[in-house]
């Protein structure tokens, strides 16, 4: 799978500085527009961790990913109110003890959805998954794996 991985504006030795999610959507999908341009075809699949979940489940209603991958993301802002479902397959991978964004939260988010999109919840992990990347990882590639 070819695989783009970037800074959002402000990280690192990025241009720029934090906009709350709208510049860094932005900024994904440039990303996601330079990808395709190197890769016609591929079939897209946006992945993202905590605010990066946010902000690729933000991008998703104008990239239209085959595939959306969101780890601990933060759903609990106003911009998640009415948002529709990603169209593609989603996986929503959550920690149950995430201290930055809890797991109820992101369960009842969820729930909203129909269909509902497939949510692992990893017992007694925290948000950063300490000791848990091998169980992340696997919940990912299952997702990923052909039917």
């Amino acid at each position: 799978m070819p695989t783009l991985r970037f800074n959002y504006r402000g990280v690192g030795s990025s241009a720029g500085s934090y906009d709350e999610g709208r510049g860094e959507t932005q900024d994904a999908l440039a990303v996601v527009a330079a990808g395709r341009a190197r890769w016609p075809g591929a079939a897209l699949t946006l992945a993202g961790f905590s605010f990066g979940g946010m902000v690729s489940l933000l991008a998703a209603a104008a990239a239209a990913p085959a595939r959306l991958i969101s780890v601990a993301p933060a759903v609990t802002g106003a911009e998640f109110a009415s948002i529709a479902r990603p169209a593609g397959s989603w996986l929503i991978v959550q920690g149950e003890a995430d201290e930055i964004v809890k797991c109820s939260e992101v369960q009842a988010f969820a729930a909203r959805f129909q269909p509902p999109p497939q949510l692992v919840v990893l017992p007694g992990a925290v948000h950063f998954f300490h000791g848990r990347l091998p169980e992340l990882r696997d919940a990912v590639f299952a997702f990923l794996a052909p039917a």
